[in-house]
């Protein structure tokens, strides 16, 4: 097609041949091959002039809309890669996007003006291709996949319970204690989480299989709630629970001990070239919530 616009423009091959990188031979040949595929002439052509035929000359005003569409849309598409702009969706841990995204994403839309942001939050291992979404939250230990990483800051856990509570039962001294508590496990796909990892006071890492009668999935909120009634003892991100353990409403166990963490990255799929929307919010995510920055807690899910 922009051969052939070529062509009728400049009035003869050897004329849209200059410049082109092609001979007049290359170029009268293109033009014969789009009249075979057409199964029409485009071109009455002499020895001394050419000029369209009435196929040609509607195939030629066609072109000319098409090939305009063609370079606004590759115009658009570059556009997109050199400024941030259009619709970013990212996957987030509810509890994460709740307490640390959504309060912060303010910064990021203030920034980038162009830019509009759906963040879903859920608990759920979404596949990042198969959903369309450009970025993800994950808690915890990575899987083995294609998809690049960028580490945040961990996400800190602390083992809390009422005061009401621990009036009841006795305050554990040690994270072995737990073994004679009532200990509120949450639930997974994987499974319900009742081995407790801790860190001691010589670095150490210690595992407590701990007991309980309740368990809750779906929702460390219902979690908290369960614990600031008084039925058992949590372990849980710090974010969660840090307002509810500086009003005295949870108390928060061992706090001598080093505070066990899991790490959070976020992750994206490679391409060879990301738009700038992605850029921008990778930019904003390690300046924001990056390694060096201090981050009280992550999302329960794990993932």
């Amino acid at each position: 097609m922009s051969i052939f616009t070529r062509v009728v423009e400049r009035g003869s091959f050897v004329a849209a041949a200059a410049g082109s990188g092609m001979t007049a031979t290359m170029v009268g040949n293109h033009i014969r091959a789009l009249e075979d595929r057409l199964g029409a002439r485009l071109l009455n052509r002499t020895t001394r002039q050419q000029s369209l035929t009435d196929t040609g000359r509607n195939y030629y005003e066609q072109c000319v809309n098409i090939l305009a569409q063609v370079q606004a849309a590759e115009g658009e598409a570059r556009d997109i890669r050199e400024r941030p702009r259009g619709r970013l969706r990212v996957s987030v841990p509810v509890m994460y996007g709740t307490m640390k995204l959504v309060p912060a994403i303010g910064e990021y839309l203030d920034a980038n003006t162009e830019v509009e942001v759906e963040l879903a939050l859920n608990d759920r291992f979404v596949d990042l291709a198969d959903e369309g979404f450009e970025a993800a939250i994950r808690i915890g230990d990575l899987p083995d996949s294609n998809l690049i990483a960028r580490p945040l800051a961990r996400s800190s856990l602390v083992a809390c319970a009422s005061p009401a509570y621990l009036a009841r039962h006795g305050t554990p001294a040690t994270p072995k204690d737990l073994e004679k508590h009532q200990c509120i496990a949450i639930g997974f796909v994987s499974g319900l989480k009742r081995d407790w990892r801790f860190t001691l006071a010589d670095d150490s890492q210690q595992i407590v299989r701990v007991p309980g009668r309740l368990d809750i999935s779906g929702s460390g909120n219902a979690l908290r709630e369960a614990a600031l009634a008084g039925l058992g003892v949590i372990f849980q991100p710090e974010m969660m629970v840090a307002q509810d353990i500086a009003a005295g409403s949870l108390i928060r166990l061992f706090p001598d001990l080093p505070s066990p963490s899991n790490p959070v990255h976020l992750v994206y799929l490679p391409e060879r070239k990301l738009t700038a929307k992605l850029v921008s919010f990778i930019n904003f995510m390690t300046a924001r919530f990056g390694p060096e920055t201090e981050l009280a807690g992550g999302a329960g899910s794990g993932r």
